[in-house]
């Protein structure tokens, strides 16, 4: 097949350092790529992949200290993606909801997987004014505050299989790990708080964003500092993940919202690390209770698992990962979408449910 995969500017695909959806659409397009179909990647210049790169920016937008307003750079990606629309069997959107207005003429070959949260107010009326957007989420409590949409399926995320070695017990260290961003609905608050009271030591990788800082200077940083046993080590790339989570005895997932997939999850599986984790959005579908790692809901509860994490087969945690969870497995669910999509327009228009009628535009 001909696929476009159209991903995010604000990171390269892949990212250098964090950036779930970019990292996503890259394990997408290079195992599409290895399995003979022809792709063209729409994202920032500094991204690398076998695939055809169309450029849509000179680099990362995150990263560029020139960069004010990214709306105009994906404009011109928007723009590039509807001049060769007419190449592509399927075009796979992972930039939530700004095409939707461009892709009219063309719907019934798209799918956009969305990455993020859904239950923001503001999203409400635009997805119930294009109602017959195809639409993939990642987890199925993902769509419970939406209204009624075109799903046309349910995608769990996916890892190469061969990106994070598995590490055994005797491998592992003591220590407790958090990975990710440093938000409040993350809650590394609640990770200090659980590794001080079990006594063990905890490392901290995650980025700081500048919405976050304020969060970061007023309330985390002078929790690290309080704790002995509490180290933040920054922002890390893939290259150091596979030691950071694989030497860990688990990894803490002490979430506040309703997370809509949570990638870190089956990257500590892969490493045959389990996972402790809040019991809120996706985590119920993605961690096996008791043989990947212990679904919890309070503070009290994630000290208790601890107790019992040893008891956890770290190959078993690995098992259910290569079942559940690889690149191969996404890319196959991926493929099946493509390969429904109708040859010709939908039938019925794809516009706003709110646009007045001819008899009313002649009044």
């Amino acid at each position: 097949m001909r696929i476009a995969q159209i991903a995010p500017l604000a990171e390269s695909c892949p990212p250098a350092l964090y950036g779930g959806t970019e990292r996503v659409v890259s394990y997408i397009t290079e195992e599409l790529v290895d399995q003979g179909h022809e792709v063209t990647l729409f994202a920032s210049g500094d991204s690398i992949t076998a695939a055809e790169l169309d450029a849509c920016s000179d680099r990362a937008l995150r990263l560029s200290p020139h960069v004010i307003d990214a709306l105009p750079h994906n404009m011109v990606m928007l723009e590039k993606v509807a001049r060769r629309a007419h190449e592509f069997d399927a075009l796979h959107f992972h930039i939530d909801l700004m095409h939707a207005p461009v892709v009219r003429s063309f719907a019934h070959r798209t799918v956009t997987t969305l990455h993020g949260r859904l239950d923001l107010p503001d999203l409400r009326p635009f997805y119930a004014a294009f109602p017959n957007l195809p639409l993939v989420s990642i987890s199925h409590s993902q769509r419970l505050p939406m209204p009624p949409v075109n799903w046309i399926g349910n995608v769990y995320h996916g890892l190469p299989r061969d990106l994070l070695s598995f590490q055994s017990a005797s491998q592992s260290g003591g220590y407790l790990a958090f990975l990710g961003r440093i938000s409040p609905e993350k809650r590394p608050d609640r990770a200090i708080e659980i590794a001080a009271r079990a006594g063990l030591p905890l490392k901290i990788a995650a980025k700081i964003d500048r919405v976050d800082r304020a969060y970061w200077d007023d309330c985390i940083a002078p929790l690290v500092r309080a704790h002995p046993n509490v180290e933040y080590v920054g922002e890390i790339g893939e290259h150091q993940k596979a030691s950071f989570l694989g030497a860990a005895r688990a990894l803490l997932f002490p979430i506040d919202w309703e997370e809509p997939f949570g990638l870190v999850m089956i990257e500590a599986m892969a490493c045959g690390t389990p996972v402790i984790a809040f019991g809120r959005g996706s985590v119920p579908e993605v961690i096996d209770d008791g043989v990947t790692g212990f679904i919890v809901h309070t503070v009290d509860e994630a000290v208790g698992a601890l107790e019992k994490i040893g008891g956890l087969d770290r190959a078993a945690v690995r098992k259910r990962f290569e079942t559940r969870f690889t690149v191969e497995r996404m890319v196959r669910d991926y493929v099946d979408i493509y390969a429904g999509f109708t040859a010709e327009p939908m039938t019925q228009a794809f516009v706003a449910t709110d646009r007045p009628a001819p008899e009313q535009l002649a009044l």
